[in-house]
């Protein structure tokens, strides 16, 4: 699959639906919406998330596996050099200022295999003027998650000796 790529007018709306810019080492760097998203395969997660300050929240999201849409974008992996996705990062922030760094291996299939998340609804409301959410299910603490992304960046990071 092609990355969507949104032109600059849209709907008119009160609020312009929400952009995040995927940036970094890939070879289709993209601005993307929710309904951009909405183009891949939607996956559906029931998540539980014990905060320490207001205890349990229970949620359900739906969107695109991150790997998914990552994968589209082209990273820009190195295949003369054996394991060389494992050397990437993915640096995910938010309009509240939140930062999340994973690794390429957490999220492969072929490795970690975590089922995160771009998540285009939160119990049944789209998010589309609010941006997507970063989904970690797999996690107790919801101290991962991400509201309203406007970027996502894919780094190689150092790759090491010829």
């Amino acid at each position: 699959m092609t990355l969507p790529i949104t032109e600059d007018s849209g709907p008119a709306a009160d609020r312009p639906p929400a952009r995040l810019a995927l940036t970094g080492d890939v070879a289709r760097p993209a601005r993307m919406t929710v309904d951009d998203l909405l183009a891949w395969p939607q996956h559906r997660v029931r998540v539980s998330f014990e905060c320490a300050t207001s205890g349990t929240r229970h949620h359900r999201f739906t969107g695109p596996l991150l790997h998914t849409v990552l994968s589209a974008a082209g990273p820009g992996f190195d295949p003369a050099r054996r394991k060389d996705r494992l050397r990437f990062l993915i640096a995910v922030h938010g309009t509240d200022g939140h930062r999340v760094l994973l690794s390429w291996a957490e999220i492969d299939p072929d490795f970690g295999r975590a089922p995160v998340l771009l998540g285009v609804s939160i119990d049944g409301v789209p998010l589309d003027r609010t941006g997507p959410q970063l989904v970690l299910p797999q996690d107790r603490c919801g101290a991962r998650h991400i509201s309203g992304i406007t970027g996502i960046r894919v780094d190689g990071g150092y790759p090491g000796p010829g």
